[in-house]
């Protein structure tokens, strides 16, 4: 076990290393510059600005200096958005409002998506079984910005909506103010979750010690939810490894319809800005949670299963 995960520690090191070098080069490579706007500064201002932050260097002595305060656990400053301000001290203000709205949005679509994924597979080829695999489908294949545009024109504006809801997202108006965001970040990986789930059960229920099981009389409850679904859960936790990661670290689009103060909207509006190292540093933090989160899934899969053995999973 602990020859294991000293692999897979170097292997996410390496990862974040060549995830942090092709983001910056890729970043560097794309015309424009943090000081280009409606009115441009004059030459003299410009070299200024760029000696001043290191942007008139080769991009290799950037990337190395980058790379070097990272170790340091300096993700440098902003350069537009809050000028002079701490990057790290901005990812950890915003990414509290992201993680509760996405802890929130995941909670409910693993609650909802694992039963329902079981309901389906016992009830294959039924009405709810049919029912539930177009709603499943409808969900995968809509994106979430036309979720919440849906879920923002009928319920908290525009001429027949209800106007139950706010249309700004508000912490000041309570519980209202999550419904919509939550439901429009959680509903794709609820349906993505009963889909696995299902095709999963279907797999474990179709296994010779369920139908041991049922010959020896046990009730479909306890087959289902005791023997059936622990293997079943086994894709269904591969698949929220990562999406943990990414519904908590912020719905880009989700929060900029709703005007969510969190990290997905801050890092699209610094991409807008050409804010360098807040685009950096949230890269490098979102690429660490995800192979973080990948880390506990292997932990996960030994506690659903306790036959896995995770150290012949390294080798």
């Amino acid at each position: 076990m602990g020859k294991y995960f000293v692999k897979r520690l170097a292997m996410a090191l390496v990862t974040i290393f060549l995830v942090t070098c092709v983001t910056f080069l890729l970043m560097n490579a794309v015309p424009g510059s943090p000081w280009l706007s409606e009115k441009t500064p004059s030459a003299a201002t410009l070299a200024a600005l760029n000696a001043k932050y290191g942007l008139d260097k080769p991009v290799i002595v950037q990337l190395g200096k980058y790379l070097e305060n990272l170790l340091h656990g300096d993700f440098g400053v902003s350069l537009k958005m809050q000028k002079n301000r701490q990057v790290l001290s901005i990812i950890l203000e915003m990414f509290p409002v992201s993680a509760k709205i996405g802890a929130i949005a995941l909670g409910w679509a693993v609650l909802v998506g694992v039963p329902l994924g079981c309901l389906a597979a016992f009830k294959r080829g039924k009405a709810t079984d049919s029912i539930l695999r177009v709603v499943c489908t409808l969900g995968i294949s809509t994106p979430s910005f036309v979720v919440a545009s849906v879920l923002l024109v009928s319920f908290a504006g525009g001429i027949a909506s209800l106007k139950i809801f706010p249309t700004i997202f508000d912490p000041a108006l309570g519980w209202r103010s999550y419904v919509l965001p939550c439901f429009s970040l959680g509903f794709y990986p609820m349906c993505y979750t009963a889909r696995q789930t299902r095709s999963a059960m279907l797999d474990s229920l179709n296994q010779e010690y369920i139908k041991t099981a049922r010959a020896k009389g046990l009730k479909n409850g306890k087959i289902i939810f005791k023997h059936a679904l622990r293997n079943a859960l086994i894709p269904v936790i591969t698949y929220l490894g990562p999406q943990v990661a990414f519904t908590l670290c912020g719905g880009f689009v989700v929060e900029s319809v709703f005007s969510i103060p969190g990290l997905g909207r801050y890092l699209v509006q610094s991409i807008q800005n050409r804010d360098y190292p807040v685009i950096m540093g949230t890269t490098v933090f979102l690429a660490s949670f995800i192979i973080l989160m990948n880390m506990v899934v292997d932990i996960l899969y030994k506690v659903a299963d306790p036959r896995i053995n995770l150290a012949k999973g390294g080798e």
